[in-house]
């Protein structure tokens, strides 16, 4: 999903094929990427933008009510939950286990970059594990349960954020599910794993209705034995996503074929490379628009399109802006229109 400066006979092209499994209706797709190659450099997803701001905000303070101080965290990324929960519980201490982390130094943390496996030892007692939009990109979830539950004690917790997939489906949201997003994890799915894996669910909460929702738990006996069937619910509602999709994107081309003002298409990043490989014409389009500035002035990986920032748009007498960035729609249009230009159109 990142943005680079290779040439673009570099990059790894391959079909995404997706499978639901007919007795408990769980889409997963197959085959995967290695997760070597997939997450071999960081696409800076979740740090940008006031909506993720907040998202991180609200869940430092949903872990501070708990009053915890020894903490893992697992894929901790760039830090902004940890510099976020440090400015509630001041004297916490953190524990990052992140391969590729983006952190400032801080004597409160330390950092291992490596996985949260099986092979990983917690060298110390701890007050609960800590993750944040990391178990929807996990070819084993299950594993990543199993693992957590075995290594704490029954006083620890396991509190975690993980998007709200089946809303994000319904909505039909662009990046809802993806080469990085490998299996429907929707709500229901995610309770059951817990009550399978020994987990009590103790505290939950829904951040915006089509984003977030955060878990608390702690350790039980499981008391779960089966999944719920969902085979003819989940089936339904992927392939009403993609019909629209295809949709949209027939529709999009005809527009782009009749337009008579230059088109841009936002965001580098998932969202723009769904929309070209269900068969958006590129031809054109100028460019990717995007805020994030270690984005601009790079290539979106499987493209050949150029990113630059919103603010090219500032003296354009009219111009037309593709925008199909789910939660986010509603944020990055009141930017462009009260902050660069307000003759902009968007076409969702």
């Amino acid at each position: 999903m990142g943005c680079v400066k290779t040439p673009r006979k570099k990059d790894v092209l391959v079909d995404m094929s997706w499978f639901i499994e007919k007795k408990y209706g769980i889409i997963q797709l197959n085959p995967l990427i290695p997760l070597k190659k997939l997450y071999e450099k960081s696409h800076g997803s979740g740090t940008v933008g006031k909506l993720w701001d907040l998202h991180h905000k609200n869940f430092a303070k949903f872990i501070s009510i708990f009053k915890l101080k020894k903490l893992i965290e697992i894929g901790a990324g760039h830090g902004q939950l940890i510099k976020n929960y440090l400015k509630i519980v001041q004297d916490s201490n953190w524990t990052v286990v992140e391969p590729n982390p983006k952190i400032k130094k801080d004597k409160r943390i330390k950092i291992y970059k490596s996985l949260f496996d099986e092979n990983f030892k917690i060298e110390k007692k701890i007050d609960g594990i800590i993750h944040s939009h990391v178990i929807e990109h996990l070819y084993h979830p299950l594993s990543l349960l199993k693992n957590i539950h075995k290594k704490i004690d029954n006083n620890a917790l396991h509190i975690f954020s993980v998007p709200n997939l089946e809303i994000m489906l319904k909505k039909k949201y662009t990046n809802a599910l993806n080469f990085e997003h490998t299996i429907f994890l929707n709500e229901n799915l995610i309770d059951e794993l817990l009550e399978l894996t020994g987990f009590k669910i103790i505290k939950k909460k829904y951040f915006k209705s089509d984003h977030s929702i955060f878990y608390a738990a702690k350790k039980a006996k499981p008391y779960k034995k089966n999944l719920s069937k969902h085979y003819n619910i989940n089936k339904k509602l992927y392939n009403n996503y993609i019909n629209f999709h295809l949709k949209l994107v027939k529709d999009i081309n005809k527009k782009i074929s009749n337009a008579n003002s230059d088109v841009y298409l936002f965001g580098a990043h998932v969202f723009s490379q769904y929309l070209i490989n269900f068969g958006l014409n590129t031809s054109n389009i100028k460019c990717i628009l995007d805020n994030d500035i270690k984005k601009q002035n790079k290539r979106l990986y499987g493209t050949n399109l150029k990113v630059f920032s919103p603010k090219i748009l500032k003296k354009k007498k009219r111009g037309v802006v593709i925008l199909r960035s789910g939660v986010y729609n509603n944020e990055i249009k009141k930017d462009i229109l009260e902050n660069i230009n307000k003759n902009i159109i968007f076409w969702e």
